[in-house]
């Protein structure tokens, strides 16, 4: 999807623009409401209208594909459970200040935690990967409050004249942000370099990625954060935020370093790694997003993983 929105057709930018004010005035008038209130609104809200935006549909079909033992009534209850999470998500992030807050008081915990201290002490560089599991922001405003600073990788959405919406928002819990394409490539290669911390999304479909196994079916996925690590000698280090039972808190697991193998082995090591978090709270990843698309070989720029 081009950037510029000029380069859209009439009919395209009409559809982006009201889908675009619709979403600000639901995020605009919901934020009226005080936040014990409003997180489990749009929670309620987004579950209610899944059905006919088609996410009780990409939900059912990924299941079904990997989760096959699962009864329709399991599946008709994660349907509600996963698209009350991406609700309650969405409209953290745009919470300011009440969900930094929370962020900042979850309780943080595992063996990775040390070796992001030692890391730092050493000026090692380090890459926090992470998946759409709970709320990852929570994550990323936790270690921000702790002085940890970090820059992040983010995907552009396709509605441009959300996006800039989007991009502001998710600069306020902290900065750099790193576009995906070649030019946040190359930013975050040197902030890396530098003896940064980045932060890194791993469970999307990429284009150009390997087939990892996810769930017991092929998965398309980027080796990038592994090719990273290898070449700047980075700690790798799974990090999730686990939605607690009131749906509101979150508590942060930082799991064991990546051992540095091959880039393979260790995305397939992070794709494990997440699969075991999520089979104990199914219903608190994405299970909204097409991660399953066929494998599609593309030869990635070199400048993906250049100085």
């Amino acid at each position: 999807m081009p950037i510029d929105p000029s380069k859209l057709s009439r009919l395209s930018r009409a559809k982006y623009r009201a889908s675009n004010l619709f979403l600000r005035t639901v995020i605009g008038g919901i934020g009226f409401v005080p936040y014990r209130w409003r997180v489990p609104g749009m929670g309620w809200l987004v579950s209610t209208l899944a059905p006919l935006v088609g996410f009780d549909k990409r939900v059912r079909a990924n299941l079904k594909l990997t989760c096959p033992e699962l009864s329709d009534t399991e599946i008709t209850r994660l349907c509600r459970e996963v698209s009350n999470n991406a609700g309650r998500t969405l409209i953290e992030l745009y919470a300011g200040k009440p969900f930094l807050e929370r962020a900042y008081a979850a309780t943080i915990s595992g063996p990775g935690l040390k070796t992001l201290d030692a890391a730092r002490a050493e000026g090692r560089p380090v890459i926090l990967v992470t998946g759409h599991f709970g709320n990852y922001d929570a994550a990323r405003s936790n270690l921000i409050g702790r002085g940890h600073k970090m820059g992040a990788l983010y995907r552009r959405m396709a509605n441009p004249y959300f996006n800039e919406h989007y991009v502001r928002s998710i600069e306020r819990i902290g900065k750099p942000m790193f576009e995906q394409g070649r030019r946040g490539m190359m930013e975050m290669v040197r902030h890396l370099k530098a003896g940064g911390i980045i932060a890194i999304v791993a469970d999307l479909h990429s284009h150009g990625g390997k087939n990892i196994d996810f769930f017991g079916k092929p998965a398309v996925t980027s080796i990038v954060p592994a090719e990273l690590a290898l070449k700047y000698k980075a700690a790798m280090i799974p990090i999730y935020a686990t939605r607690q039972e009131n749906g509101l808190d979150f508590e942060i697991s930082v799991h064991e370093e990546i051992p540095h193998t091959d880039a393979v082995t260790m995305t397939q090591a992070v794709c494990t790694d997440l699969e075991a978090l999520i089979r104990q709270n199914m219903g608190q990843w994405f299970w909204i997003h097409r991660r399953w698309k066929p494998f599609e070989p593309q030869e990635r720029a070199k400048e993906d993983v250049s100085d």
